[in-house]
């Protein structure tokens, strides 16, 4: 397993595990297909040295020959883009990031480590993006499922730790292979619903949790 997943800090996926007590069944399901198919593509693209194309599989989890043949093509339109074949050229990939941060729950204000780790992350110019697959087709069914699937709250987690100003979600789509750009500034009505989802499940979070409970003074 990655290292990663053991860390101790709270990251964007630990605040979506305390979500799934509130969801509806057909919704955890969509996250948990979203989720491991988006691993796949996520790999293919920034950790290759983690696929095996004999056994498909990534790491210890498998996939079928027909879900990697999907996100090679996939892939190939991720590098014909002009925009994703520059970031990714002066980017590191994965790159894990983690601080103690600050939170604000109405009034009260609260301290608690969090980590979080890019796909894209371009440190010369603070900031970077994600990929995502989708079953979206056009640009606006992924704009939607950027706020159903709460893409909108990991951007402005990830945002927040890296003190970053400007963000950007890619979507490729598994049905017909097109990219989406999704661009993220600070203060923008996206930027602003995922900081608000996020302040409530981080003090959640911290209240069920911490076992040190430290307000700031």
């Amino acid at each position: 397993m990655d290292p990663y997943y053991s860390r101790t800090e709270v990251s964007n996926s630990d605040l979506s595990w305390l979500k799934k007590y509130w969801m509806p069944a057909q919704q955890i399901i969509d996250y948990e297909k979203a989720y491991k198919f988006g691993s796949l593509i996520d790999a293919m693209i920034t950790e290759s040295h983690r696929v095996d194309y004999f056994l498909f599989r990534v790491d210890d989890i498998q996939y079928t020959a027909e879900d990697f043949d999907k996100a090679e093509e996939m892939k190939r339109s991720f590098m014909r883009d002009p925009l994703c074949k520059s970031m990714l050229s002066q980017a590191s990939t994965q790159s894990v990031m983690a601080k103690v941060c600050k939170f604000r729950y109405g009034t009260l204000e609260y301290e608690m480590p969090a980590r979080c780790k890019w796909d894209i992350w371009m440190d010369h110019a603070n900031w970077g993006g994600d990929i995502k697959s989708t079953a979206a087709t056009t640009q606006k069914q992924f704009e939607e499922a950027v706020r159903y699937f709460d893409y909108d709250r990991q951007r402005a987690w990830y945002m927040d730790i890296a003190k970053s100003d400007t963000d950007i979600l890619i979507g490729i789509s598994k049905v017909n292979f097109k990219v989406f750009k999704v661009p993220i500034k600070r203060g923008d009505s996206l930027y602003n619903s995922g900081r608000e989802k996020y302040e409530e499940l981080a003090f959640r979070y911290w209240y069920l949790f911490s076992d040190n409970l430290k307000l700031v003074a």
